[in-house]
């Protein structure tokens, strides 16, 4: 199902996407996808690739996932990986993730780390093997406590820096989620100011390491109505509130008016998805 496409989009595009985590059963995650697909259809506008749109839902539902979102602009992920093929019983490798037609797999997410042990070892090891097999690593990052915005980008430039093993190359090809832990799961994301002085301080550290134009999206409680109050950031990373499609709709809504005057791009469809998260990161062609 691994599928190529020559067409760029523009390096303004913005990402909202939204994870199931395991809130959702089988049948129930096929009609929510249903229901998300529509939502999606019903802003052609979305064909310009300004907005790049993406859903991951639970491994068991990705092979329906990718047939009922073929010919959409809306692109498929998958909520973890493992770091290699072979003897690893229980784990599933980024290559078959691929002939799945996943486009991007999500990489350390705290949740992972803390109930799983995952560490930063295993985060490279995964990065790694995701950018190895052709998919965009979405690589998960966040300060545990509230702080001042200086040191969490500290923290999460320290966590980037980990994750790529000093390989700034490879760093141009991730898409980062900046997801505070203290925030996922709260009743309120962390203020908007907050978040804006975070990523303008994570994008100087970046800078200095040659990719100054890594997309940062927020996640932790993202909702309907924060995209439109945040400077600097790239997209939306949502969770529990797009369960409803309403409201991923609602912030498809508020991502595309934010994009219409950044200009037009080339137009995208889901058989573009790798190539619109590469080029969104600078990426190998």
């Amino acid at each position: 199902m691994q599928q190529t496409s020559s067409r760029q989009p523009c390096r303004q595009s913005i990402l909202v996407g939204v994870s199931t985590k395991m809130y959702l059963g089988y049948r129930d995650s096929l009609a929510w996808l249903e229901q998300l697909r529509n939502e999606v259809d019903a802003r052609p506008a979305l064909a310009a690739g300004r907005v790049v749109p993406f859903v991951i839902p639970s491994f068991p539902v990705l092979p329906v996932a990718a047939g009922l979102l073929e010919g959409s602009p809306l692109l498929l992920g998958a909520q973890n990986c493992g770091w290699a093929d072979g003897p690893w019983t229980g784990e599933v490798a980024p290559s078959m993730l691929a002939e799945l037609g996943v486009r991007l797999v999500e990489i350390g997410h705290a949740e992972r780390r803390r109930h799983f042990g995952e560490d930063d070892a295993m985060v490279a090891l995964k990065t790694r093997a995701a950018d190895d097999a052709g998919l965009t690593p979405l690589l998960c990052v966040g300060e545990t406590e509230a702080g001042e915005p200086a040191a969490a980008a500290d923290w999460v430039y320290a966590q980037i820096a980990s994750a790529v093993d000093g390989d700034w190359d490879s760093a141009s090809r991730l898409v980062v989620a900046y997801e505070p832990v203290w925030a996922i799961g709260a009743a309120e994301p962390a203020a908007a100011a907050y978040v804006s002085d975070v990523v303008r301080a994570l994008r100087g550290r970046l800078a200095t390491a040659g990719v100054p134009e890594l997309p940062i999206i927020y996640g932790g409680s993202a909702k309907p109505g924060l995209l439109p109050t945040l400077e600097g950031v790239s997209g939306l990373f949502l969770g529990r509130f797009a369960h409803d499609p309403a409201n991923f709709g609602r912030v498809l809504d508020e991502a595309l008016l934010l994009a219409g005057t950044r200009g037009t791009c080339p137009a995208l469809t889901a058989s573009d998805g790798h190539d619109a998260l590469m080029s969104l990161g600078q990426g190998k062609e």
